[in-house]
């Protein structure tokens, strides 16, 4: 699947002028609010025209006005799931759902019925009324309505913006399985990083209207730019899993170069895993240390070196083909005699599983 997005677009006093190429997987559009996210994912699914731009999935041209070429939304085939479930409160779960079935053309129904209530975990919830549903169960019955429309192009603005943490720790396992069991391509729009770094394949950071960068999760992530808080930097790392300890409720995670203890659920062997480092949580010595209770010390050399105007310096560690990034005081920076090219120490307080 390749997806290619050009769009220009003036909306008031806000400037739209984005490109990107997606070849599919999840595609994130991550930027903070009134970075122009939504304005071009609304032009992708055909809810608004650009003033110049091309849209084309897979060789078919859905947008080009140079060429005076607009294909409307309904003929796109594409799925949409909005902040809010949007299900229509007088009809069950299953008509709500049954609803999106009419939608696709019989010869292009993809993932069954069945299918899709299991990889949602919704069979229960089918003979509901979706006002007694919480809100990510909501969700999930509305991304499932979607699905079963069998859309070429999942779109999913803001999916979660409106649940609390609880209910997005709910329903992020489910678009985990949604994103690894079928072969629909996603773009995915957020301002969370967390999500971002759990979910997205690739990353296209947008500010002010503009396209800042563009690539794989890991790469993207794992620069202190791209975090709109810097209490949000930090680095993401793949891996997998090699064991784990039951008795200490601890997986032992395979990187490039290194291993990481990470506590948690436990997690099949041989599991592809993403790892998330914040910054704000990664000591440097100079020197290893003993008798510390952190069980990752990774050792590194100093890439880069980033001050900031609030008294802390970013530092970027290559640990043998493995990125870390540590925020640390100017203070201790100086005191520890910190250069690019020296060796020190990375000793981890904090690894969260981004699954």
């Amino acid at each position: 699947m390749t997806l290619i997005v050009q769009a220009k677009q003036r909306l008031g006093a806000f400037s739209l002028d984005a490109a990107f190429t997606s070849e599919g997987g999840v595609t994130a559009l991550f930027g903070r609010s009134g970075s122009g996210k939504t304005s071009l994912i609304r032009i992708i699914a055909g809810l608004a025209r650009p003033d110049e731009g091309r849209v084309a999935l897979d060789g078919e041209t859905l947008t080009d006005t140079a060429a005076g070429i607009f294909v409307p939304k309904h003929r796109r085939r594409f799925g949409y799931v909005f902040q809010e479930a949007r299900l229509f409160p007088h009809l069950s779960v299953r008509a709500n759902l049954t609803y999106g079935r009419w939608f696709a053309p019989r010869a292009a129904r993809g993932e069954s019925f069945d299918h899709i209530i299991d990889l949602l975990g919704i069979e229960t919830l089918l003979e509901r009324s979706p006002t007694k549903l919480s809100g990510g169960e909501r969700q999930r019955v509305a991304i499932g309505r979607a699905l079963l429309s069998s859309p070429r192009l999942l779109l999913m603005d803001e999916p979660l913006a409106a649940l609390d943490e609880a209910r997005k720790a709910e329903i992020l396992p489910y678009l985990e399985r949604l994103r690894d069991e079928t072969e629909i391509p996603i773009v995915y729009v957020s301002h969370a990083i967390a999500e971002v770094a759990r979910l997205a394949n690739q990353v296209v950071i947008m500010d002010d209207g503009k396209v800042e960068a563009t690539g794989p999760a890991v790469d993207i992530l794992s620069h202190a730019s791209a975090a709109s808080d810097r209490k949000e930097a930090g680095a993401l790392l793949e891996g997998t899993v090699e064991s784990f300890d039951a008795r200490h409720r601890l997986s032992i995670v395979a990187l490039k170069s290194n291993r990481l203890h990470v506590p948690g659920t436990a997690l099949a062997s041989g599991r592809s895993v993403r790892i998330r480092i914040p910054s704000r949580d990664v000591m440097l010595a100079t020197a290893r240390p003993e008798g510390l209770s952190a069980l990752n010390i990774l050792e590194g050399r100093i890439e880069d070196m980033a001050p900031d105007d609030d008294g802390t310096v970013e530092i970027r560690l290559d640990c043998d083909g493995d990125t870390v990034l540590s925020r640390i005081t100017a203070l201790s920076c100086e005191r520890l005699d910190l250069r690019p090219g020296k060796t020190v120490f990375a000793i981890i307080k904090t690894v969260a599983l981004e699954g």
